[in-house]
């Protein structure tokens, strides 16, 4: 949408009510609160339900400038234009930390965990091993999903030390493992050497063809992000479940902690999951009620994003023409739900979307970065600042014109956490959410739910969310989804 910013910002610009003479300059101290209340003015999604940013609010720029001179920083008047339930759209200090979507490193041993007290003894904790980043330095290792950890170079592991030991501490340890039965730890005498090191991370984390009587079901457990970066690898996924017929689709994301993503990204991706519906509408956008009237009568194709069939000009999407997709879900409201969100809601008109998990957030909102320029661009910015914004600029609905504010609910529901006594196998009918979902394909039959955390146990971190905090199942949103 970034191509229309300057003939939106030029048609709602007009309409602002205050003396905008040429002659007029604003004056160097306020350069950056009249930015903020100019760009909130224009863009900004709840715009008419925010008095002071109302376009018959001032009658002139003296006005405007007395009161943004009430405001000691430009950051408490940001604060005071948004809706009070607003939490995402977000000043940005230096527009220079806003890096352009890369491939995802991290310096690590590869080791993905979590943390519960120990039953019996709870100033002692106890770790488990939900997953092995593959190509790591662990992946290497005798450990596995399932197997548990009480100390670290000797030094059991206790509530006070867990995160400075495994997260903050040396370069290299040596986990000292045990057996766990629910209620005792034992410690055994096996122990695994690691070694952080900079780890680049595999496209997919695992994909795997299942044959359940009729049916070729496609498995994607998938970590990453939804950015461009990915989009190739994921086309070549898809082309190798294609080739290997694959009627059914199984999309992992419960270890998945990825950004938001473009929507231009997620259309790719449910043309690959679907294929049968080019050019058809996939998304449409609402913006603020200046911004929309002035879409609709001018570029009203600007609005909505179509199945695609090509990644670009010379890239066919390879499309399964799939009519079920069943996504294991990560929580309520983790890093990357908005984009999963917007593909659930833009594929349902088409076909049938099944949830495995729990509740989403309902992030229906999309954002856009602001930049102290006539247009609102990067390249015209004002030098003497690097304030920027992003402020939530548009919601997204579906082809029958369906949004999402409220969540989605599950057909399957997950208890919060994993049973750490049966993991089972990542890919594997051990699994027992996998099973469950084979068994769903097979029968229809969602199953019975098991009673959560019969054990008890206090969950206390996880290495996949560590914003978390699990055992009060309180999430974090850091999440911005943009438009393009």
């Amino acid at each position: 949408m970034r191509n229309f910013l300057k003939l939106i910002f030029l048609s709602v610009y007009l309409t602002i009510v205050v003396s905008c003479s040429k002659e007029y300059q604003v004056p160097q101290e306020l350069v950056v609160n009249d930015f903020v209340w100019k760009g909130l003015n224009a863009y900004y999604l709840h715009q008419d339900q925010v008095a002071d940013l109302a376009d018959t609010r001032f009658n002139s720029d003296q006005q405007l400038n007395s009161y943004l001179s009430s405001f000691p920083d430009y950051n408490l008047l940001f604060s005071s234009s948004l809706i009070s339930s607003d939490v995402k759209s977000v000043l940005i200090e230096d527009y220079n930390t806003l890096n352009s979507s890369q491939l995802r490193t991290a310096f690590t041993n590869g080791l993905e965990f979590g943390i519960i007290a120990e039953p019996n003894n709870p100033e002692n904790v106890l770790g488990y091993i939900t997953h092995i980043l593959p190509n790591s330095d662990a992946s290497a290792k005798n450990i596995a999903r399932g197997a548990f950890f009480h100390a670290v170079d000797g030094i059991q592991l206790t509530r006070t030390n867990y995160r400075t030991v495994l997260l903050n501490g040396a370069n290299n340890f040596t986990l000292q493992m045990a057996d766990f039965n629910g209620t005792i730890v034992i410690p055994n005498a096996k122990m695994v050497a690691l070694e952080k090191q900079n780890y680049s991370y595999t496209p997919t984390f695992l994909e795997k063809t299942i044959t359940q009587n009729a049916d070729k079901i496609g498995y994607l457990a998938y970590n990453n992000d939804f950015s461009k970066n990915y989009i190739n690898d994921l086309n070549n996924t898809f082309l190798s479940f294609k080739n290997q017929d694959v009627t059914e689709l199984i999309l992992d994301l419960r270890n998945n902690i990825g950004s938001g993503s473009f929507a231009k990204n997620m259309s790719q991706i449910a043309a690959m999951i679907s294929g049968q519906f080019t050019d058809q509408v996939l998304i449409k956008e609402k913006w603020n009620t200046k911004a929309q009237p002035w879409f609709m009568a001018n570029q009203p194709d600007s609005l909505l994003t179509k199945f695609p069939d090509k990644l670009n000009s010379t890239t066919n999407i390879n499309s399964l023409s799939l009519s079920d997709v069943y996504i294991i879900l990560n929580g309520t409201n983790f890093s990357g739900s908005s984009a999963i969100e917007l593909l659930i809601n833009s594929l349902k008109p088409y076909i049938n979307v099944h949830l495995i998990g729990a509740k989403t957030a309902g992030n229906n909102t999309g954002s856009i970065t602001l930049y102290n320029s006539l247009d609102y661009g990067f390249p015209l910015r004002n030098n003497a600042h690097t304030v920027a914004l992003q402020p939530i600029v548009l919601s997204f609905l579906n082809k029958s014109d369906q949004t999402y504010s409220n969540g989605f609910t599950p057909n399957i529901a997950l208890c919060q956490n994993e049973d750490i006594l049966n993991l089972g196998v990542l890919g594997d009918a051990s699994d027992p959410i996998l099973n469950r979902i084979l068994n769903y394909i097979a029968t229809g039959n969602t199953g019975t739910n098991s009673a959560c955390n019969p054990n008890n146990f206090e969950y206390l971190f996880n290495s996949i969310n560590p914003q978390r905090e699990i055992d009060k199942g309180v999430f974090i949103n850091q999440n911005l989804t943009n438009t393009n």
